[in-house]
């Protein structure tokens, strides 16, 4: 979240966790201006992060070093500082006023003496650890490098031998609303993630040295010299009536696919949004009663041998 501002949508997800910054393909983004949207989306999400961070903990329970490739603005890096007393944690992602802000988070919940930022694209930054990570965070990062592939093994050559590597890719779509929401065509979602799947690939297909690959994750990692070890999905379970933040992540999923489909999108499923987003209208998503937030997040595991 892992989370990001980058797309409308990302692969059945809009990116609206704050990570994945560390790429240099997107250099119209004013982070400085989206920090504070970044950190309230990833605040949302911290039970479901805390949750992910248990389940690391059953099988990484004292890293010395926890590095997040690709940390935004340093909500889930805090995190794990608190859930792991023990460990020295460092950020590092390709912005530097998203740092800034994970530094000041950090100082704030008294964890700056264990907490570090690299500011660097990724991979390459990783190269500026001072030690290999014992326990490596990439939460929807590597699908913004070109060749995952190659990412991967990158991101293996940064782990200390037991290391673990955590991939957070894939899941389900969001959902929102139900299907028929009493205004427009039924299934809106459903063809917005039509629509952001077609997205997703011209993405993919125009990075820098843009690799098709299966997205058989487990393989990958095996391929990167990795020995794969558990996957879990995890859920965000906000039911209706939603509350004023997950009504605030849902407008900014609906504002992203609105401005980010452009032309796929019919002008009927436009006046939609539109009506969803605006805060005088009662059918907005400010004020509907059937507004609920479920995600799905999926993680991978894989330790690189002794």
């Amino acid at each position: 979240m892992a989370h990001d501002h980058h797309a409308p949508t990302g692969h059945g997800h809009a990116h609206t966790h704050g990570h994945g910054h560390g790429h240099g393909h997107q250099t119209d983004v004013d982070w400085a201006e989206m920090g504070p949207v970044l950190e309230s989306q990833a605040e949302l999400l911290a039970p479901v992060y805390r949750e992910v961070m248990g389940w690391l903990a059953e099988e990484t329970p004292e890293p010395g070093l926890i590095v997040d490739a690709g940390s935004g603005p340093g909500v889930v890096a805090c995190l794990f500082a608190e859930e792991f007393p023990g460990a020295r944690v460092t950020a590092v992602d390709g912005s530097a006023p998203l740092l800034e802000r994970a530094r000041d988070r950090a100082a704030r919940l008294g964890v700056d003496g264990r907490f570090s930022t690299v500011t660097g694209e990724l991979p390459d930054a990783l190269d500026e650890l001072e030690f290999p990570a014992d326990l490596l965070w990439v939460s929807r990062t590597l699908h913004h490098l070109g060749d995952q592939r190659a990412g991967l093994a990158a991101f293996a050559e940064r782990l200390a031998p037991g290391g673990t590597l955590a991939l957070l890719e894939g899941g389900l779509p969001a959902r929102y609303l139900p299907r028929d929401i009493g205004i427009g065509r039924p299934g809106l979602q459903s063809r917005l993630d039509a629509a952001g799947e077609e997205w997703f690939s011209r993405m993919r297909a125009e990075l820098p040295g843009a690799v098709a690959e299966p997205e058989d994750w487990p393989a990958l990692l095996t391929s990167a010299g990795l020995k794969p070890t558990r996957t879990r999905t995890f859920l965000l379970d906000l039911p209706a009536p939603a509350g004023a933040a997950a009504r605030d992540y849902a407008a900014a999923y609906f504002t992203r696919l609105r401005d980010g489909l452009g032309d796929a999108l019919d002008a009927d499923d436009r006046a939609t949004l539109d009506r969803l987003l605006d805060p005088a209208d009662p059918e907005s998503v400010y004020h509907r009663s059937d507004l609920f937030a479920l995600d799905a997040y999926t993680v991978h595991t894989a330790a690189r041998p002794r």
